[in-house]
């Protein structure tokens, strides 16, 4: 920046003052831009030829000298603010720290979030308070026939409760919380009917279940803005509704039930206390075991088949395999078959690696303002897989919204897991 001598400052000063300090006036004074007199002014503030009273706007007075009565000038700035506290519920993100040549620190700034350890940490407290508590699920008689061989996976993610959308704008179908339960619980009703009966059943729920994790709509970690339908208590009795309907729907076609819930970037804490709860409200049927395992990866095996899951928020189809592999390495050293299923982009997508068939599945939410006006687009459905013991995946049955609308109309499995 080329610098302006005291002269010339001097000259823009004494007619802004002979203007009333008026820029604009000032500027047709001298014959300049008004950008070159509000510069020039800024300029001659900084070197104290405005002096200090009025204060400039855009400024501020960051010390003040005078004479002591032995004729030494001192220099009197601001004091230092109160000493830096991080607030309750709240932790540390970051330090940026200004340093001099010598390496001493000049300013330092502190970048605090929401305490996520002690957010979980209170969460199961409190859920750990009330499972004594907790009323218990009345036992459900099993299935007089299955397979012993067969394991039934039903695979749904993304199910957004609480998203809401317009089929007039996004062209992808109406969602809101009731539609999102009544398709759920649809989907379930024909997918049960149309599966083998196979003696073990997994509920492979893959995240984000709920569409946000708070009574704010939006993102936790990210903070975007959400296209939401109704109040969160309204989402959880929702979400609590369908878990336990599904699971009782299930419990009458096979003999075992293995319960996922995975980790997931728009509902993390709604997935803990979904996990917790069930857990706790199923610990006396036997035929029913909830991973409640904190982890982002999950597992179970099905003698010579591992199955695993997570949401595809932090490994997606390309890299996902070699994680589950270094993270479950026994499960996977002793099973001949491995396939990992992940949500998270609401598309399909299938790779086959040289450790095990990743799948990306695609959800039966219609897609958001935001997805639609991004270009993410996607079919909508649901998968029920089918491994057998020895021979790996041998079928699967797909299943889109319209093809299951009404479905549970004719199943009383929804009334009795209300009752």
């Amino acid at each position: 920046m080329t610098q302006i001598d005291n002269e010339t400052l001097a000259r823009t000063v004494a007619a802004y003052e002979a203007n009333d300090r008026n820029q604009r006036a000032t500027s047709l004074a001298l014959g300049l831009a008004r950008s070159t007199v509000q510069n020039q002014l800024r300029r001659a503030a900084e070197r104290g030829m405005l002096g200090t009273e009025p204060v400039l706007p855009g400024y501020a007075i960051k010390s003040v000298s005078s004479r002591d009565k032995d004729g030494a000038w001192v220099k009197q700035v601001k004091a230092p603010g109160e000493v830096f506290e991080v607030p309750i519920g709240f932790a540390h993100k970051r330090i940026s720290n200004l340093s001099d040549s010598q390496g001493r620190t000049l300013a330092r700034w502190d970048i605090v979030e929401q305490d996520k350890a002690a957010q979980l940490s209170a969460m199961r407290a409190a859920v750990d308070a009330f499972k004594e508590d907790l009323p218990r699920v009345v036992a459900i008689a099993a299935p007089a026939h299955t397979i012993a061989d067969l394991l039934c996976q039903y695979t749904i993610t993304d199910a957004h409760l609480g998203a809401l959308a317009w089929n007039e704008e996004t062209g992808g179908g109406d969602y809101d919380l009731a539609i999102g339960e009544r398709l759920i619980i649809d989907w379930f009703a024909a997918a049960i009917a149309s599966a083998p009966p196979a003696e073990r059943g997994v509920f492979a729920q893959l995240g984000d279940f709920l569409h946000y994790d708070s009574f704010k709509s939006v993102t936790p970690e990210h903070q975007h803005q959400l296209d939401g339908d109704t109040r969160y208590p309204k989402m959880v009795r929702a979400a609590i509704r369908i878990v336990r309907t599904v699971i009782a729907m299930l419990l009458e076609k096979h003999e075992r039930i293995d319960v996922i819930m995975s980790d997931a970037n728009h509902d993390p804490a709604g997935e803990v206390w979904l996990r917790e709860m069930f857990a706790a409200f199923l610990d006396t049927e036997p035929r029913v075991t909830v991973d409640t395992s904190p982890g982002t990866y999950s597992m179970i095996e099905h003698d010579d088949v591992s199955l695993f899951y997570h949401h595809g928020h932090r490994r997606g189809v390309a890299n996902v395999d070699s994680v589950l592999v270094g993270r479950f390495r026994q499960a996977y050293g002793r099973t001949r078959y491995s396939y990992a299923h992940i949500g998270h982009k609401h598309s399909d997508e299938l790779k086959t690696t040289n450790l095990m068939k990743v799948e990306q599945h695609e959800t039966l939410a219609a897609p958001d303002a935001y997805a639609a006006n991004g270009g993410w687009l996607s079919g909508r459905s649901a998968k029920v897989i089918t491994y057998h013991k020895r021979h790996g995946e041998v079928g699967r049955i797909v299943l889109t919204p319209e093809m299951v609308l009404g479905a549970s109309a004719a199943n009383d499995n929804e009334v009795r897991a209300a009752a």
